[in-house]
């Protein structure tokens, strides 16, 4: 009877035994979870330590998606405008579209259109033609994608949110003012011989440096102490589409020819960009025999850094990119992160809808004197690249 009490005392206990195991058990069902939680903060922690920087360009995507649309690659500056704009960027943490519309206006809409496709958050358009991008950008607008006109105003859009850009007018300014003082036009007799190259007039910022430089150069030519042989003094007459290096020379070919073939000597050549001065100095090359004539230019291209130590051009605005693109970079930021932009002019730059609020940077510009200390000693150009 004792054995019998006994073994139903043993099996009373295992029966308890087993129950209180099985009881610990559902308690703790979290448990696993926990671990989960407790491995997944560990591994954050690991990403953050020093030994995971190796992975912290992958997460240079979370910021989002912007679309850089650049308007060419047979412009040197702008190469460096996109290059500049790309790394920029990537650096603050976005993910970037850079594209180039080979000077085609349909090529440049389909790009923008496939950007707003692809889900850029926040587009920057350095357009071709000022007046040719409303109905893209109209979809940019119904996306709710802000526009920054870079470098080139947007016209006639109300889908444009900001403008980056150098102070266009001031440009036009310093090469007047140049023309002004190496002529010494304000002491010397006169008359003297001057002719004028200005960009394509589809793109707005050349009617500012047209203005900003005949702005100066005008009550000399009223004056009777600058002369333009050639009759082409209106912006019209003197614009040079596409900047076309070829179309300035054909033209400038064609002003030789006309009123300097006969030795005549021409002073001066207002040029508004680098482009339109190396095709003003193919054609003084080529047949041109007179005295050497002062010449401007804007971007400070290599080709034409080397024909300012030849003595072949004699100035050149220096926008340094680099700025530019470090400027737009915080307005993107700003942009991104649901404020405004941060702007300096809000009354200069009208679209014809209206005021767009504007970053203005400062050019300078360089000549023979001052190169290496603004291009190569700031790391713009190496001494290599001017041989």
């Amino acid at each position: 009877m004792k054995k019998k009490m006994l073994g139903v005392l043993l099996v009373l206990t295992l029966a308890a035994s087993m129950l209180a195991g099985c009881g610990t058990k559902s308690t703790n069902t979290s448990a696993p979870a926990d671990t989960k939680e407790a491995e997944a903060t560990a591994e954050q922690t690991a990403e953050t330590t020093p030994e995971a920087t190796a992975e912290e360009p992958a997460a240079t995507t979370e910021k989002g998606l912007v679309g850089v649309s650049m308007p060419t690659k047979d412009l040197q500056r702008w190469n460096q405008d996109g290059e500049n704009m790309q790394k920029q960027l990537v650096d603050a943490g976005y993910e970037v579209d850079l594209q180039y519309a080979s000077n085609d206006i349909a090529t440049q809409v389909s790009q923008i259109e496939n950007m707003i496709a692809n889900g850029c958050k926040l587009l920057v358009i350095a357009s071709i033609d000022g007046d040719s991008l409303g109905t893209v950008l109209t979809q940019a607008k119904d996306a709710n994608i802000p526009v920054i006109a870079y470098d080139r105003l947007i016209m006639n859009s109300d889908a444009v949110t900001y403008y980056a850009t150098f102070d266009n007018y001031m440009v036009g300014t310093k090469q007047g003012e140049y023309i002004r003082d190496a002529l010494d036009l304000d002491n010397a007799a006169g008359p003297f011989n001057i002719e004028i190259f200005t960009g394509d007039p589809g793109d707005n910022n050349a009617k500012f440096f047209y203005g900003g430089a005949m702005d100066v150069l005008n009550p000399y030519i009223d004056a009777g102490k600058l002369v333009v042989k050639s009759g082409q003094k209106e912006f019209e007459a003197v614009a040079t589409a596409n900047w076309s290096t070829e179309n300035a020379q054909n033209r400038m070919d064609a002003i030789i020819a006309s009123n300097y073939g006969d030795g005549t000597n021409l002073d001066a050549v207002l040029c508004s960009n680098d482009s339109t001065a190396l095709g003003v100095t193919n054609a003084l090359a080529a047949s041109y025999t007179g005295k050497y004539p002062v010449i401007t230019g804007q971007d400070c291209d290599i080709a034409n850094v080397k024909n300012m130590k030849a003595g072949k051009q004699s100035m050149s605005i220096f926008k340094d990119t680099r700025e530019l693109a470090a400027q737009t970079v915080k307005m993107v930021d700003a942009i991104m992160q649901g404020g405004e932009a941060p702007v300096n002019d809000t009354k200069s730059y009208d679209n014809g809808t209206g005021i767009i609020p504007t970053y203005l940077c400062e050019p300078v510009f360089a000549d023979a004197t001052n190169y290496k200390e603004l291009l190569i000693d700031s790391g713009y150009y190496k001494e290599a690249d001017l041989q």
